[in-house]
């Protein structure tokens, strides 16, 4: 059993000192400003609003909690982007300590009940948030026309400070006659990368992406009930990010409108992405490292005994053959546990000065037996004078060593296979460059979007884990690969590690 209020309960001064530091510390300068008072008297307001709506699915604590915070917020200026990733900090603290405590059954749901009441308050907020705006702005439109009479003048001025405030604000904003572009502001120019004269007039399906067209015709053009929702943005240039789009309909020019404010979420659909992965692979760390220690014992037995009786002479033939693969089969299932295990442990380095081109040769030559029976030509081509870089020497064997026998499994038989090393300057710093080629058959643009996910692959053997393992070693390394799909049959792994000066 799993008891959402004694766990609470129990973190609860933790989750709100941690969750104090990291609002002042990494959210926005204007949680920065706010005193440490203020801010710990709302984040425990709010931990304990989430402890009710977890422990007992009472979410009225929430909701009178959003309509205090939003008017606070509103009054301070807060953009609604900070709070929302204040209220996601919860997430990060919490999940953790969840990962440490829950019981491993439990986990999955415990973790989805977090999100669960995260959504629900964060949208929740973002309703509020945006309706309390909005109310503000039609309540400035009225007192200006019932003014409009008497203060002509001033009525010009008030309207020059509202054009102002909508192509100052950060998120797009725009006015639709039902398909056709009116209004919009620079926000949303910069979003698609187009100028104002390039928008107006023209039909907003333009700037969206194909598979969203027909959600946007039934709900903006069609006039069905407005509903916010998320869309593919199509800028300029053809390529298409995630949006988030908000609508009204309402009067402008006379004339029955769609005001919309559209939000550039790439970084919050990423930061999610990035979240659901991570919960995902402390999941799987831990289920594989309770597997493959209960597989490891039994196993490790059965190789044993196999080898004791390899030793009888008794058997011969058939028999002796069948005992030679039963043992072959078992040091393979070693290995796919060696996989596992590796990719459950974090990956812990021992960095050295390493020189990559001793590193390059020795992975080749142990490999050389491999390679000569497929009658492979591997050719090496290092740069003389590459430098040296800070790196776990054995990690960067294992690393070698998969991309190696990665190639070797996607050529035919008399293939080629190329290594180079060489040096690169780049925006973001100096790197050794380590490039394994093949010519084998390459890889689609979905396989190679896909090619360094855990357990993913296209063999009928092996556990998909060896490309994964390569991209954690070359993080670890503050580094990266990259795969590239050539012109020619074949393809390529580039992995980019830091040169010393960049490595500390």
């Amino acid at each position: 059993m799993f008891h959402w209020e004694k766990f609470l309960a129990q973190h609860r001064d933790l989750i709100i000192d941690e969750w104090q530091k990291r609002l002042q510390k990494e959210v926005s300068d204007h949680y920065a400003k706010r005193s440490q008072k203020e801010l710990r008297a709302t984040t425990g307001k709010a931990c304990d609003a989430f402890s009710l709506a977890l422990a007992k699915d009472d979410y009225a604590p929430i909701n009178v909690f959003i309509n205090e915070i939003t008017q606070i917020r509103l009054d301070a200026g807060f953009p609604l982007a900070d709070v929302q990733k204040a209220f996601e900090l919860f997430r990060q603290i919490v999940i953790p300590l969840l990962i440490k405590e829950s019981p491993p059954d439990l986990l999955c749901e415990n973790i989805e009940a977090i999100n669960k009441g995260l959504a629900y308050t964060i949208h929740r907020f973002s309703n509020h948030f945006q309706t309390m705006h909005e109310t503000y702005l039609k309540e400035y439109a009225k007192r200006l026309e019932k003014d409009v009479a008497k203060r002509t003048a001033e009525l010009k001025d008030s309207e020059q400070q509202y054009r102002s405030l909508v192509e100052e604000i950060s998120d797009g904003y725009l006015a639709l006659h039902k398909e056709n572009i009116a209004f919009v502001n620079p926000a949303f120019c910069k979003m698609h990368d187009v100028e104002p004269g390039e928008i107006l007039q023209k039909s907003f399906l333009e700037f969206v992406a194909d598979e969203n067209k027909a959600n946007i015709t039934r709900t903006v053009i069609n006039g069905a009930e407005p509903e916010a929702f998320e869309y593919l943005r199509r800028k300029k240039d053809g390529s298409c990010l995630p949006t988030e789009i908000n609508f009204k309909p309402s009067w402008f020019k006379g004339q029955e409108y769609h005001l919309c404010i559209v939000r550039d979420i790439t970084k919050r659909v990423q930061m999610e992405k990035k979240s659901r992965e991570l919960e995902r692979m402390a999941y799987i760390g831990k289920l594989t490292t309770s597997l493959s220690h209960e597989i490891r014992n039994p196993l490790s037995s059965v190789k044993m005994n196999l080898q004791i009786l390899g030793k009888n002479n008794s058997f011969k033939g058939n028999d002796k053959k069948r005992l030679d693969i039963s043992e072959r089969e078992i040091q393979r299932l070693e290995g796919i546990l060696k996989e596992l295990l590796d990719f459950a442990k974090p990956v812990a380095l021992q960095s050295a000065k390493t020189d990559i081109n001793q590193i390059i040769f020795s992975c080749v030559e142990l490999l050389e037996v491999k390679i000569k029976k497929q009658h492979i030509h591997c050719e090496i081509r290092v740069d003389e004078d590459l430098p040296l870089v800070m790196a776990d020497k054995g990690k960067v064997e294992q690393l070698v060593i998969n991309l190696l026998l990665n190639a070797l499994e996607s050529v035919d038989e008399s293939g080629k296979i190329i290594v180079v090393t060489t040096k690169r300057d780049l925006e973001d710093g100096s790197f050794v460059v380590i490039r394994v080629q093949d010519d084998g058959k390459g890889l689609s643009k979905q396989l190679a979007a896909q090619i360094f996910e855990p357990f993913y692959t296209t063999k009928t053997t092996g556990t998909g884990l060896g490309l994964a393992n390569v991209k954690r070693i070359v993080a670890a390394h503050r580094g990266r690969v990259e795969v590239v799909t050539l012109k020619t049959p074949g393809t390529a792994f580039e992995v980019f590690l830091p040169m010393v000066e960049n490595n500390g």
